[in-house]
């Protein structure tokens, strides 16, 4: 039979506000983790034009033997040496832009972000939410609980 689950008061250690740091402060990390959030999605995004480039270029081997078979080499010729294998902008294939941006920008942003959040606010992530979260929960009711059950405060 399933425990009733604590219904801890405040945020769980991790996620309770250190001592000094202001409103403005843990508006600014949210907004800067927000941020850093999105150029997550923009860099799965990414990485789907990676995989999906790679896969078209590799079904290409389909479309040159079927066309081979068909009795059109000189099609099956112009796809092998204008298409398949093509760099998708000069000089480079999806890989090398995924690299690129990886190394130019997305590693330095991720570093930038974490080591603000070490500065500004003794490491602890997510202050913006866990603030968030409080202003929501309903005292009292099992599933809004502020942490895992028997959580250490």
């Amino acid at each position: 039979m399933n425990e009733p689950q604590e219904n801890h008061d405040g945020p769980d250690r991790d996620h309770q506000r250190p001592t000094g740091v202001d409103d403005t402060t843990v508006e600014a990390l949210g907004a800067l983790s927000k941020a850093l959030e999105t150029t997550e999605r923009a860099r799965g995004r990414l990485y789907d034009f990676h995989q999906l480039t790679g896969s078209a270029d590799l079904q290409l081997d389909r479309a040159v033997r079927l066309l081979e078979e068909a009795g059109h080499p000189e099609w099956a010729a112009k796809v092998r040496s204008e298409i398949l294998g093509r760099n998708v902008i000069p000089g480079h294939w999806t890989f090398q832009i995924v690299e690129a941006y990886n190394a130019t920008y997305y590693r330095p942003f991720q570093q930038l972000e974490t080591s603000a959040v070490q500065e500004l606010a003794q490491g602890r992530d997510h202050l913006y939410e866990a603030q968030m979260k409080e202003e929501r929960r309903t005292p009292g009711h099992p599933d809004h609980g502020s942490g895992l059950p028997n959580a250490d405060l």
